[in-house]
């Protein structure tokens, strides 16, 4: 006797897992202007490179002679496949299937994912799109009850049934995180537990029009609340791009995919490795004619902080993360002179630069990424201070900032910091690193209080019985203005070097040299002791 009935049986399993919810599902989802899971894998991975795990993994009813009536695969796709040449782990929820809310072997094989991640020490990339449990619970009818394996451990219960510790998912979550990158894309309606690990990842973006994100749905939000709202007004783009929700939007679901792999072409393939250093065409030495007059003489006119990054980075290398929150902070990864790295720069459009407490709950983030993936960190520091006001203490700014200065201060990833204007309080300390290269630009100034700040409290008696208040401001901040000496702090070695703007490109590339012997020593996950 030969095994040909199993191996049908097998075939059969495989072609209805691939027919997902059936064509008028898939109809569904197309007319939503949404693709379905293995869609979107077909589009990111490289060509006929996915391997999928647990192809068959769901639950069947069959006749009474043993025959298979009917199958149900799990509602999450998931396997292994090359990202531009590269292994990484790929899963999504299968929509078209009881809109993406888990089934017991979809469950499984979302948890699954990230211990494949672990154990391979791959970069692991999640495509959203499902809601977490639901009132009639995972299963669905008639359906098994799903045993535990490998993938989750079985746990151990109280007498009333409930687990006596956190569900290994969790856990699975954390171990990827400290592993390798984790890149996630909300790619339409996202709940619950999977919002949970949208933001669990160390790069998320969304969709705009086709993705919202939420705690709970409408429908929930109205029972609990009796707040009447939609998908979109609840949690999509527009909201979102505020919230620090997601890092990124995306113009489309294709949009999306590019930016996890631009994400992902920028690190390493787990913390046991260095980021990918590149042959570049870009000279180390170029000069740009331009940064010599980027930052105004007048002290009270901005500039644009995105073209001075440009001018210094390779060329096209930019690309920026979290663009919409934190606003005073820009974060970005880049390349300079092939090798990747960090940067951390502020944008004197919003309050002058100055750190909010979601600027500092970005940066801190962002500092976090970089020494966890061995990526050197560049500062280009126009930093006025903390936010102040009433609205700044209520954010709880100091709080934030001093957790954003402690992250830079355990971070072992070299640091370098070009002072392009202010360099003012406590909030400065945040962008120079332990051991840190420093380089100042002609127009640097710093201190404890900025100009204006130091005038009015060291002259309020004067300014409030003066005839003409501000007048006599006006004239106090232009005349200390006037005495500012960008020499002082180069000579008193209080930076490593005054550098002509034009030559900081070289100067950083150069620097960047040195530190490829640390960087080696670095290799391996990051611990933190606590902060602030």
């Amino acid at each position: 006797m030969s095994w040909r009935e199993e191996v049908e049986g097998i075939a059969q399993r495989r072609q209805r897992a691939l027919a997902h919810g059936g064509p008028e599902a898939v109809a569904q989802q197309h007319a939503k202007g949404r693709l379905t899971v293995r869609e979107r894998i077909e589009r990111f991975a490289d060509a006929e490179s996915f391997h999928e795990q647990g192809s068959i993994a769901g639950h069947s009813r069959r006749d009474d002679k043993g025959r298979l009536r009917e199958f149900t695969p799990g509602n999450y796709v998931l396997g292994i496949a090359r990202v531009a040449g590269r292994p990484c782990v790929i899963g999504g929820e299968d929509f078209t299937q009881r809109g993406g809310s888990p089934t017991p072997a979809g469950l499984r094989k979302s948890v699954y994912a990230e211990s494949l991640a672990v154990h391979y020490r791959l970069p692991l990339v999640r495509l959203l799109e499902g809601g977490g449990g639901s009132v009639t619970g995972t299963l669905p009818a008639r359906a098994p009850k799903a045993e535990a394996n490998a993938a989750q451990p079985a746990r151990a219960t109280q007498p009333s049934g409930d687990p006596v510790h956190a569900p290994p998912r969790f856990r699975s979550i954390m171990q990827a995180l400290a592993t390798a990158p984790v890149a996630s894309a909300a790619l339409g309606p996202v709940a619950g537990f999977p919002a949970a690990r949208l933001v669990a990842s160390h790069f998320s973006v969304m969709a705009k029009g086709t993705a919202q994100v939420m705690i709970g749905g409408p429908a929930l939000v109205a029972r609990a609340t009796g707040e009447t709202t939609s998908k979109e007004q609840l949690g999509g783009a527009q909201v979102h791009s505020r919230s620090g929700v997601v890092d990124n939007l995306a113009r489309d679901e294709a949009d999306a995919l590019a930016q996890i792999r631009r994400f992902l072409f920028y690190l390493p393939t787990n913390v046991w490795e260095l980021p990918p250093v590149r042959a570049c065409e870009d000279p180390p030495e170029r000069r740009e004619e331009a940064l010599l007059d980027i930052v105004p003489r007048d002290r009270r006119k901005i500039y644009d902080v995105r073209k001075l990054l440009r001018l210094i980075c390779d060329r096209d290398s930019l690309f920026e993360m979290g663009a919409g929150f934190g606003r005073g902070q820009v974060t970005a990864l880049a390349q300079m002179g092939g090798q990747p790295v960090g940067i951390w720069a502020n944008d004197p459009r919003f309050y002058a630069g100055a750190m909010t407490a979601a600027g500092a709950r970005k940066a801190r983030r962002f500092v976090d990424l970089c020494d966890t993936f061995h990526l050197p960190l560049i500062a280009f520091v126009d930093e006025p201070g903390f936010m102040i006001g009433s609205q700044s203490e209520r954010a709880g700014t100091i709080r934030y900032g001093a957790e954003a200065i402690f992250a830079v201060q355990q971070s072992r990833v070299p640091m370098a910091s070009v002072i392009v204007r202010k360099s003012y309080g406590v909030a400065a300390a945040a962008h120079f690193g332990p051991e840190g290269y420093v380089l100042a630009w002609p127009s640097a100034e710093g201190g404890a209080l900025p100009l204006e700040g130091g005038v009015a409290v060291a002259f309020r008696r004067e300014i409030e019985a003066a005839e003409d208040p501000a007048a006599l401001r006006a004239e106090l901040e232009r005349g200390f203005a006037e005495r500012r000496d960008p020499f002082a702090r180069a000579e008193g070695f209080s930076v490593h070097d005054l550098i002509d703007p034009r030559e900081t490109r070289g100067r950083l590339c150069r620097w960047l040299e040195w530190c490829a012997p640390l960087l080696r020593e670095q290799v391996g996950p990051r611990g933190y002791s606590i902060r602030p």
